[in-house]
């Protein structure tokens, strides 16, 4: 069977899932410097710890955790798709794949998929920051996982 995420409200989660996601914090923040001091600051057994910390994530860090395809239209002009890909480098994104089409009335379309795991902003600001290059006609993401 395969996984399956869901997107549930802090407030209605069992008390061990939210004590996990405050250790996880803890030892992500470096307010504790083992496991045995974080579960105990957070009144959860290591046990507990141990079975949900693989499956519980708060939102912002899955949102960093993905792959992203992401279409441009670029004017037929010579650098601007090294302009593209200069400016996902300089996000810190990692290009996996990259697909060009040849130039139909003076624009050409580009497919990128990029890890964004390594990078300190969202695949939406990077996409926002790829719209005002000059040369760029249309960036959107198409897909994600």
């Amino acid at each position: 069977m395969p996984e399956r995420y869901f997107v549930v409200r802090e407030d209605i989660l069992p008390e061990g899932i939210v004590k996990t996601i405050h250790v996880k914090e803890m030892l992500q923040r470096g307010e504790a410097a083992t496991v045995h001091e974080a579960v105990e600051r957070a009144g959860l057994s290591r046990s507990a710890f141990y079975k949900y910390k693989d499956g519980v994530f708060p939102l912002n860090q899955l949102d960093r955790e993905r792959i992203v395809t992401i279409s441009v239209d670029l004017e037929h002009r010579a650098g601007i798709l090294s302009k593209v890909l200069g400016l996902v480098a300089g996000s810190e994104g990692n290009i996996l794949t990259i697909h060009q089409s040849i130039p139909l009335q003076g624009f050409a379309n580009v497919v990128v998929t990029v890890d964004t795991s390594p990078m300190s902003s969202t695949p939406i600001e990077l996409v926002e920051s790829l719209r005002k290059l000059a040369g760029v006609r249309k960036a959107s993401i198409i897909g994600q996982g």
